[in-house]
Parts: C-alpha cells; structure tokens; sequence
C-alpha cells in the first residue's frame, strides 16, 4: 500500500504539467537531432532559427531549415554571415531574446562589389525592376534577416536627394568623376531619378539585401530607420546590429528565458525549457522529489564523466592506429616526460600558434628544437595526425623537418627543427626600417619567394598524395640561420590524390586575407590546388609592398586595396618602393615578383598559375613575363554602363 501511495505522489504533479511532459519529449528529440554548434570556443553559439550553411543539421528539415532562410558559416574560427554582395561579415555576438546579431566587415568590400559589378550596355528601363525577393511569396518561410532590398543605380550627373527617403547617398568606393552610383528603393519608381539614370545589375541577381537595424517588427514599437538611412548604415562598413524578423511566439519564448524550438510532427515552432538547468525546476516542483533530482544529477555527472573519458579513449585510440600504420622509421616517439626534459619544463616560450604553444629545447644530442604543444581542446586529434602524416614522411630544403612527436593519452606534442630567424612575418611588417631594408633586400626577397614556391610545388606535385597546405601566410613561414624559408604548420592541411582536380570541405579554412574566393563561394570556382596558389599570391604582394593586406588598424573606408595599389604601380611603370638606395636591376627584380603575385591572385582559379608554373616565372627572365588582367574591378578604370 505504502507503495503505491508513493507512486500516486510522483505521479501527481506529472499529470499537473502534462503539457510540459509532451514538450519535454519534443525537447529531447530536438536537442539530440538539432544540437546547437560553434565554430570556435569563443564563438557565438549557432542554433535555430539561424543555421550552419556546412552542418547536416542544416539540411535537416527536422530542426526547421525550411522555415528559416538565415545561414551562418565557419571560416577558421571565425563566424561569417556572408553577404549575397558585400561579402563574409564576421559575427562576433548572438543576442537570440533581441533576434539579433553584431557584425562587421573584416576586409573592404568595394573589390568584391565591384567584382560583382555586371557591365551592361543595354540594360536601361524606365523603372526599377521588384526583385523576388528572398522568402517573398513563400508561404513556409517565416525568418528572414533582410528587410528591403536596394537597386544599384548609375547616373552620370551628380544630384541630391534631399528629403527622399528612397535614395541613399552615392556609393564614394564606386563612383567618380563622370559616374555617380546611387542605392535606390527597389519598390521605388525610376521617375523620381534623372534621365541620365540606369539600373546596374549585381552577379547575384538585380537587387542588394538590406537588414534590419531597429528590430524587427513586432517588437518594437516605433518606426524604424527609413531606408535611406539603413542603407547608408549598411555602406558604412562599421560594426553594427543587425535584427531578424520571425515567428512571434519565437520571439516571446527567448525573451522570457526560454528556448525557441520546432517540431516536424506539427511543423510548429515550441517552446522548451533552457536546458541549462530550467528542466529541474519542472521536477523539483515538490519536496517529495527533491532526493531524485539529486540522484539525477549524480548520475548525469557520472554519466557525463564516463562518455567524457570513453571520448577521449577514443580519441586515443584514433590517433595509435594511425601511428601504428604509419610505422616508427621516420620521426622519433618522445614520452611526455623526454618532452618536459627537452624543453626543461617549458621554460622558454617562444611563440603561440593556432593549435597550441611552441617552446624552444635541446635533444640529448645539443640540437636545438622547437616543440609545439598541442592544445587538448584542438579537434578530434585531426592537427595532430595531419602534421604527422604530412611533414613526418617527407623531406625537403623549404619545408620544416619534423623530428619527433608525443602522443600520451590526451597530451600530444610535435618537435620540429628550430628555426632561429623567426618567422617571415616578424621582417615584412617590421616597424624597423633596418628590417625590412637591410635583411630583406630584392633579392633576397626573390630567393625567399622563389623558396616558398619550390616547397609548395613539392607538397603539390613531389609527394605520393598531394598534400594541400590551407594556410599559407608570412607567419607559417619560418627562416632558418641563413635566411631561407621553410612552410610550417600543416594543421589545416588536406591529402588528396594527385590526380583529383576538385577537393570538398565542409568549412572554409585557413586566414582571412589569404583565402581564395572559391573557399568562400563556389561560384567563383573547385576547391583545388589552385587555391593555395591564391594565398602565394597575396604573401609575395605584402612582401614586395611590406604591407598587409588588410590591416585592421587602419579605417577600412580609408585604407586602399593593396592588389589595387600594386597593379596601378606596375602598370604605370611606378617605383615599388620609394628609396634612392635601390639599384635600377633591385627595381626590377620587385617588378617581377609583383607581375608573379598578381597571376597567383587571379579571382578565376583556372586563370592561376600551378606552382611548377610560378617557379618558371621566377626564375626566367622579366620580359618573358605577360602583364596579368586585372584580378579585380576598379572603380576608376571601369567602363560604366
């Protein structure tokens, strides 16, 4: 009796929230097929309404992806919304009770707009085209993060608007003396414009997105920005809020605490506890429970504890099968305890990687090392295997020499050759004119180039499988005791057969300013080898210029495209650099490794050089070399419609 008077309590206050029951088993459904993500520790934390453009999940239309058009990507570990015209936007927050988002541009996006820019001489209609609009006229779409949509339009005088709120200001990137490029309202008749006036298509389509940037209606309750004013927001290129505009009952859901969901068996968006902790409070209702919630937690913690562990056996046991097909002829295996000995406890660091921090040592032998600690937290043993497998097998003048490894349990280190030079990047962008001026003269910076170009055409070509680097940039290039480079860091690295032209990755990766633009969209081109020509390109353009390019320092609307600038100086005959010390064969040494670096950046990857092709370049003569067409549009030589 006693019992079952027991069970009649605990069933009690289950058969008072019913409800909530039914949703807890809708809860646990959607946790498990629909988890949220993120792309770093750091990042903001991705989950419906808004997607991962690259995940299964995404695709899934369990979590809801039909009902939301709002996709998100990772590049490295960076969040990017990326822009239909303007380009990836790094997400730095996620404010899901305000459904909005902060954003800023990482790079300037005129280049890419200008790219973008569809030259048209017949294109010229009386009045502005209505777009089809994204998610407009489809019923089951109910998220959207872009409120109206603007048409480029070119006119050859220059007029103000006024008190139009229809017409933003001339785009200053895009516009010049004869050509004056105007964001109009794409819902706006074309009689309000000049006559001289006619609409510029973008790639994309007719129309450019604009978000909302006073929240979306219906939670607030006061006009937002006109949109003029949201478009001069947008063409500010600063870091902003954006809003989306969703389910309503979503919308209450995260503002009171909560968490917005969706069901496929209704195809209803729901509400369900923050599973945080809001699911105890629904059992720990009465005290005649309490003592179950603390078993529950208990063994959830046990629970977690075991899956944790086995995790990291698995892990473990990942990364011996691998080095035990990889065989013990090449680099040594060090214990953890070798390692503390060959960099006497860690006691001298000298640099910080992405996966980890490096610290000089000794081998028994007096020969001195470099040795990476792998952070635990790095992948699923991923940048461990892929530095091993890469470097560990191969040997070559420009590529660092990996000369042993530990894998004990969770704890993993590699030992490479140490490189007293530093990196490349510590000269090129030195604030020491000795530096950069002294060190790295012309011809040395050829030598280096040419160095690099040699070690990647092996890692393309020499190797049993291509190996594809992903992230070369001055900092991966390290310089030994004369000065000659050698590509590192193989964490990002992918194999592939020698004979496969395209490769697929379910992320972009690698460095921004480095990334070839087919990382980011496939309509720019495969993902191949060509793709590390593209990185190539733009390091030897900022060892030439000893400029980054990008430089977050500096104000984007003021800073100039560094291929832009390199171009115009080669095409005009214009001295590289400024110096009256620089012989007129110096002169044209940079000459060379600038007409090199611009093929190697060409927008279209089938326009780039291979690297066996770039070592020819280098090494011939400078009037064999063909001036390279522009690998951007400029908005001063453009011929407008």
């Amino acid at each position: 009796m006693s019992k079952l008077l027991v069970i009649a309590l605990l069933l009690l206050p289950l058969i008072n929230h019913g409800k909530n029951l039914a949703t807890a088993w809708d809860d646990q459904d959607f946790l498990t097929h629909c988890p949220p993500f993120q792309c770093s520790q750091r990042g903001p934390e991705i989950r419906f309404p808004i997607f991962l453009e690259s995940s299964n999940t995404s695709s899934s239309s369990e979590c809801g992806s039909a009902i939301s058009s709002i996709r998100l990507a990772c590049s490295g570990q960076d969040t990017i919304l990326v822009h239909p015209v303007f380009g990836p936007y790094n997400v730095s927050a996620i404010d899901y009770s305000r459904s909005s988002m902060k954003i800023i541009q990482p790079v300037d996006p005129c280049p890419l707009l200008q790219q973008k820019l569809i030259v048209s001489t017949s294109s010229s209609s009386p009045q502005v085209d209505v777009a089809n609009h994204e998610g407009m006229g489809i019923s089951y779409i109910r998220t959207f993060l872009w409120r109206s949509f603007a048409t480029l339009v070119c006119c050859s005088t220059e007029f103000l608007p006024g008190a139009d709120v229809s017409i933003a200001v001339p785009v200053s990137c895009l516009s010049n003396a004869t050509h004056f490029l105007y964001l109009v309202d794409s819902d706006e008749d074309m009689s309000v414009l000049p006559l001289d006036c006619r609409v510029v298509p973008v790639s994309h389509g007719r129309t450019i997105p604009i978000p909302f940037y006073d929240g979306p209606p219906p939670y607030v309750n006061r006009a937002g920005p006109s949109f003029k004013e949201s478009a001069e927001i947008i063409l500010s290129f600063a870091e902003t809020t954006v809003y989306w505009d969703g389910d309503y009952d979503c919308g209450q859901c995260e503002l009171h605490g909560r968490r917005c969901a969706f069901s496929s068996q209704t195809n209803e968006t729901f509400c369900m506890p923050d599973p945080h902790g809001s699911r105890i409070k629904v059992i720990a209702a009465t005290s005649s429970v309490a003592a179950f919630v603390v078993l529950l937690l208990t063994v959830a913690t046990a629970l977690y504890l075991s899956l944790k562990t086995r995790y990291n056996e698995e892990i473990h046991l990942k990364v011996e099968m691998f080095l035990k097909t990889y065989g013990t002829s090449k680099p040594t295996r060090y214990t953890f305890s070798e390692v503390k000995k060959i960099t006497r406890r860690f006691k001298e660091k000298v640099g910080q990687g992405g996966f980890g921090s490096v610290y000089k040592g000794e081998l028994p032998n007096r020969v001195p090392v470099a040795v990476k600690v792998l952070e635990t937290s790095t992948g699923e043993g991923e940048v461990f295997i892929n530095e091993v497998a890469t470097i560990g097998l191969i040997h070559h003048a420009n590529i660092v020499r990996l000369l042993g490894f530990c894998s004990e349990g969770m704890r993993r280190a590699l030992i490479y050759e140490f490189m007293p030079n530093e990196s490349l990047e510590k000269y090129i962008f030195s604030h020491d004119s000795d530096n950069f001026q002294h060190l790295l003269v012309p011809n040395k910076l050829l030598d280096i180039a040419l160095g690099i170009a040699r070690g990647m055409e092996y890692l393309h070509q020499g190797c049993n499988q291509r190996i594809l680097h992903f992230d070369i940039k001055p900092h991966n290039i390290l310089l030994d005791y004369n000065f000659n480079p050698k590509i590192s860091d193989f964490g990002l690295a992918k194999l592939c057969a020698r004979d496969q032209s395209i490769i697929t990755l379910t992320a972009a990766r690698g460095t921004m300013g480095y990334i070839a633009p087919e990382l980011y969209s496939r309509n720019f081109g495969g993902i191949s080898y060509k793709s590390d020509v593209y990185s190539f390109g733009m390091l030897v353009l900022e060892m030439v210029s000893g400029r980054r390019n990008s430089d977050p320092s500096i104000e984007i609307q003021n800073e100039v495209y560094l291929p832009e600038w390199i171009y115009e100086k080669v095409i005009n005959g214009q001295e590289l650099v400024l110096t009256s010390e620089t012989t007129q064969e110096e002169k044209e040494k940079l000459r060379h490794l600038a007409i090199v670096s611009l093929w190697c950046i060409q927008w279209n990857p089938r326009n780039r050089p291979s690297m066996t092709k770039v070592v020819n370049m280098l090494t011939g003569r400078l009037h064999n070399l063909q001036m390279p067409p522009k690998p951007f549009v400029s908005s001063g030589n453009q011929q407008m419609p």
